[in-house]
């Protein structure tokens, strides 16, 4: 092994002793060594000794080059260096070269492509001739516009207008929503809308986000609208593996009994259980008509044939429940469902290291934690006094059901990343989550290189569309149990607004005297104070209708959290808050649910509670003294 090698090895395995996976080399050795008898090699030794054998032999390397006296190469910006290297290798003396390629949609850094590979070509080969195919046979003209608006931002880049001789087309729809739960309903609400106006199929339309876990939020607004969906590249939210291990960790906490809970983590993390002992566990609790759980409670007692090792390692398992099953009695349901995540080892499972796959499964086991919260915060406000762990997994158990259905349905709205999407088109795409440190990601931040491949991946996403794109962005996202602020993305800065439907900037007040981009489109007239459903039909969702964003002038008042004034009528037209007044026909703005008009107060005191008309959401009951709105006068 060379020097500069066995140092980066040395490197690498102190690397994996502090992450405490110090055998990770050995099992490497071993694996390469296995690979070696086998006459096998994987895709990087392919490149590898294909770079080794041409460097140390160069006869096969001339056998080569006259064997292949014409190299053309495919999708170019995203090779790695090993094949550049290896195209280079053949290609000297006859330079027979021919490569396709967009720079523009070099978006795979993360897997090794190496963009340089293609920006560097012409001094590689100076008699290069580079042939640009601008013209583009997929989207309208104000699509194609906004794209290249975008790309054109890039430092790093082949210049290129590329154009489109289709219709003009709509503009392009930048839309903001108050949260990452209005961004939804908008989102669902949208599709609904522009299927009937357009004729369009489900299958015509895409939603498109950066991470994964930006699915949920998604997935429930458009259940909530009996739209059907499919995951693409992926699984649904719930049927996500660390997902589905950490709801049956839930289970096993409210009910031991759970048997297809316990048989799916009884050795999650790996605790030394295995099939041959959990085969006798399922043994003894059927014979005995008893649960698996009593079993592990009493062994002797069932005359469970395990060794003392495995009886051990039992009680753990056991001991672990019992205790979560305690924490139970003492916490919330949000701090209960942290306190199981982490000492179950799930937590511990997935942060082992900072892989693409564990940082996607810690981002799902957040937005899991965050629908608990959610959850229990949407109950308070409603009025639920107490919100259990049993009520959310019952809340849930509809969407896995769903998750279940009837996979004949072919006719379904497609959900996917954006890196999923390219090479695929859509008559219409949503681009959501379009916000700092989510698009462009947080970890991009530092490096300008890793900004403009982020900007060349709302590129890709963008240039999917055919006839429609719209991009939606949150000003709050509900995270670790708080709404925390989040500014719209750099990227929709450089959107040229001839091609783009923006919203408005208006200053309000705020702490930080911040501006805020309220939601496209407007309407000079005032959001209707009465509902548009009737009175039983709470479940309906209306669709999205313009509304007045507060002018620069106007007052935003924060709600006491609780009424002062007292009224003896059960149903009634104002009441008073410490605050003001807010009464039937009152303008608000609800940190998650968006604008709406107070349709309707009912009781007094803390049970004072406020019927809500929301122009995206729908029709929400909420109490005042947990309600989180400001009154738009």
């Amino acid at each position: 092994i060379e020097p500069q090698a066995y140092a980066r090895n040395r490197e690498l395995i102190e690397m994996d002793t502090r992450s405490k996976r110090p055998l990770i080399h050995e099992i490497y050795r071993i694996y390469r060594q296995r690979c070696f008898v086998s006459g096998a090699m994987d895709f990087d030794d392919l490149l590898l000794n294909t770079n080794i054998l041409f460097r140390d032999h160069p006869d096969v390397l001339q056998h080569y080059r006259d064997l292949f006296a014409y190299i053309l190469v495919d999708e170019y910006q995203d090779t790695n260096f090993a094949q550049h290297l290896i195209v280079s290798q053949l290609g000297k003396g006859h330079n027979h070269i021919c490569v396709v390629g967009d720079d523009a949609q070099s978006i795979y850094s993360f897997r090794g492509a190496n963009i340089h590979n293609i920006l560097g070509l012409s001094k590689e080969y100076p008699g290069l001739k580079i042939f640009k195919l601008e013209r583009n046979y997929r989207s309208t003209q104000n699509i194609v516009n906004t794209a290249n608006s975008l790309i054109a931002k890039n430092k790093e880049q082949i210049p290129k207008q590329v154009f489109s001789e289709k219709e003009q087309g709509n503009k392009v729809q930048v839309i903001s929503a108050y949260s990452d739960f209005e961004e939804g309903f908008i989102v669902s609400n949208r599709i609904a809308e522009m299927r009937l106006t357009t004729h369009c199929d489900y299958n015509d339309f895409a939603v498109l986000y950066r991470t994964n876990a930006q699915s949920r939020v998604l997935e429930e607004a458009l259940r909530k609208r009996n739209i059907p969906y499919r995951i693409y590249g992926g699984m649904s939210f719930y049927q996500r593996k660390e997902i589905k291990d950490a709801i049956a960790y839930f289970r096993l906490t409210i009910n031991p009994d759970d048997e297809e809970a316990l048989k799916r983590v009884i050795n999650y993390p790996a605790r030394g259980i295995g099939n041959t002992t959990l085969s006798k566990l399922i043994e003894r609790a059927h014979s005995q008509e008893s649960s698996i759980w009593n079993v592990i409670s009493d062994p002797i007692g069932y005359n469970l044939a395990v060794n003392n090792g495995t009886l051990n390692k039992l009680k753990t398992f056991k001991d672990l429940i019992d205790e979560l099953r305690y924490e139970a009695d003492k916490k919330n349901t949000p701090e209960l469902a942290e306190t199981i995540i982490k000492r179950s080892g799930i937590w511990g499972e997935i942060s082992s290291d900072r892989t693409p796959e564990n940082i996607s499964r810690q981002e799902n086991i957040e937005e899991l934690l965050n629908g608990v919260r959610e959850f229990c915060a949407l109950r308070e406000e409603a009025g639920e006094e107490q919100t259990s762990l049993s009520d959310f997994l019952a809340e849930i158990s509809l969407a896995t059901d769903q998750d279940n259905g009837d996979e004949t349905e072919q006719d379904k709205v497609t959900l996917m990343t954006v890196h999923a999407s390219k090479g695929l088109e859509f008559k219409q795409v949503f681009i959501v989550g379009v916000e700092e440190d989510l698009f462009p990601s947080a970890m991009s931040k530092n490096s300008e290189r890793e900004i403009e491949e982020e900007r060349r991946l709302l590129y890709v996403a963008i240039t999917r569309a055919e006839e429609n794109c719209t991009l939606t962005y949150a000003l709050s996202r509900y995270r670790n149990g708080q709404t925390v602020s989040s500014p719209p993305s750099r990227f929709i800065k450089d959107l040229d607004s001839r091609y783009v439907d923006m919203p408005v900037q208006t200053k309000q007040e705020s702490p930080r005297e911040t501006i805020s981009w309220n939601r496209f489109p407007f309407d000079a007239e005032r959001p209707r104070k009465t509902s548009r459903w009737n009175e039983e039909d709470t479940d309906r969702t209306p669709a999205p209708r313009p509304f007045t964003a507060p002018s620069p002038g106007k007052r935003l008042t924060k709600i006491d959290s609780k009424p002062t004034g007292e009224t003896h009528s059960t149903t009634q037209s104002t009441v008073a808050t410490a605050a003001g007044q807010v009464e039937i026909g009152t303008f608000i703005c609800h940190a998650r649910f968006g604008n709406g008009t107070v349709t309707a107060i009912e009781d007094t005191g803390d049970n004072c509670k406020i019927t809500v008309e929301f122009e995206n959401v729908g029709r929400k009951q909420l109490l005042l003294k947990f309600a989180k709105f400001t009154i738009i006068e």
